[in-house]
């Protein structure tokens, strides 16, 4: 067997590493290295993709919220809510924008953000909603959407986790994640399900004047050179990374399938386990890309079930073991244990066994019978 990755990039590359150094060649030959050809076809290709009318690319995820923020050009002050139960960089953003953070609570079932907790936070400050599409899986976009029509909110996606996933809604019909909310950012780093070999990020809206105004926000707040017209950032894919992305997206779909396909395997083999929770999922769905395999551990220790994996050779992880609101950079007065009740649960059960689109029968079969080993002894 060989040996087991959390993420295994190089495997991956193996399959594709003549169309992507041919690729990246041709930005060396072509030597524009910055807003070359390879980023503005990748910019085209993925708005074909993601059925947007625009995709921006700038260099990193986080910068890639920052700056769809930035475009709606919310105050210091204006209350923006979101998921308690995510990684950093979500609430990071808001904080530095000098706008007030609304943590909340997630759904038990899928870890996304909480419909009644949304509606329980908003009050006459609020300006945006920021839903999560947490490890792969697309947060409830029907009601979140419904709310911010009630109350004229933003909704602004974070898809750094679920690029290529679609959301069904109540009648049936669907749309990419990323292309649902009035803007909507992504990140490209190097483990994501499109990543390039760097840091890369991109900005999706189907609002022209909205997609303008980034635009300039992303270039040092310019439109002509020199001229800078907006207040802006130095946040540009290079070309070397969009090469890379350019070689990648065709294989998208292909890698979303093959994580689903792993997921659905690890299912039947925890199938019936009482100390086991798997993601519910349709395998024949689209709707969960698995960024990430997270089970829940109930009623067993998830901390000697890591050792003992991690004993075993096999890397997992916790994602993420201390809630948002605990965190000291955003501890808040405002903020009652009680209210975030399913996150303070989560941190405490939550595991992410190996995903990746390389996974072979033997490796899941080894991980997940280590996993029964454990809860079985």
């Amino acid at each position: 067997m060989k040996k087991i990755q959390m993420v295994d990039l190089k495997s991956q590359y193996d399959k594709i590493a003549a169309t992507v150094n041919a690729s990246i060649q041709e930005v060396l030959d072509s030597n524009t290295y910055i807003n070359g050809p390879q980023v503005h076809k990748f910019q085209k290709d993925l708005e074909e993709y993601l059925d947007v009318k625009h995709v921006i690319p700038c260099a990193n995820g986080t910068d890639a919220l920052q700056i769809a923020m930035m475009g709606l050009d919310l105050k210091p002050g204006d209350e923006v809510i979101t998921a308690d139960f995510t990684f950093a960089a979500t609430v990071e953003v808001i904080a530095l924008l000098q706008l007030t953070p609304v943590l909340v609570d997630v759904d038990v079932v899928n870890m996304n953000i909480s419909i009644e907790a949304i509606k329980k936070a908003i009050t006459p400050k609020t300006k945006a909603i920021v839903p999560v599409h947490l490890f792969g899986r697309s947060a409830n976009m029907d009601e979140i959407m419904a709310i911010a029509k009630e109350y004229n909110l933003y909704v602004i996606e974070d898809n750094a986790q679920a690029i290529g996933a679609n959301y069904t809604f109540a009648d049936g019909s669907k749309k990419k994640a990323g292309a649902i909310g009035h803007v909507s950012s992504t990140s490209f780093f190097p483990s994501k399900n499109l990543g390039c070999y760097g840091d890369g990020g991109a900005i999706f809206t189907n609002d022209d004047a909205l997609a303008h105004k980034i635009r300039g926000i992303v270039n040092h707040g310019m439109y002509e050179r020199y001229h800078h017209d907006v207040v802006g950032v130095n946040s540009r894919l290079d070309s070397i990374q969009a090469g890379v992305l350019n070689a990648k997206l065709p294989f998208l779909n292909e890698y979303n399938a093959a994580r689903r396909l792993a997921a659905s395997k690890y299912n039947l083999a925890f199938e019936g386990n009482k100390n086991i929770v798997v993601p519910a999922f349709d395998l024949n769905g689209d709707d969960h890309v698995f960024h990430q395999y997270v089970l829940r551990i109930i009623d067993a220790d998830r901390d000697a079930l890591m050792q003992h994996l991690l004993n075993k050779g096999i890397p997992c992880a916790i994602y993420y073991p201390i809630p948002l609101h605990s965190q000291k950079a955003y501890v808040d007065s405002r903020y009652k244990e009680e209210d975030f009740s399913v996150t303070n649960q989560l941190v405490k059960e939550v595991i992410a066994l190996p995903m990746h689109t390389e996974l072979d029968d033997e490796q899941i079969k080894f991980i997940a019978d280590s996993v029964l080993e454990f809860l079985n002894k």
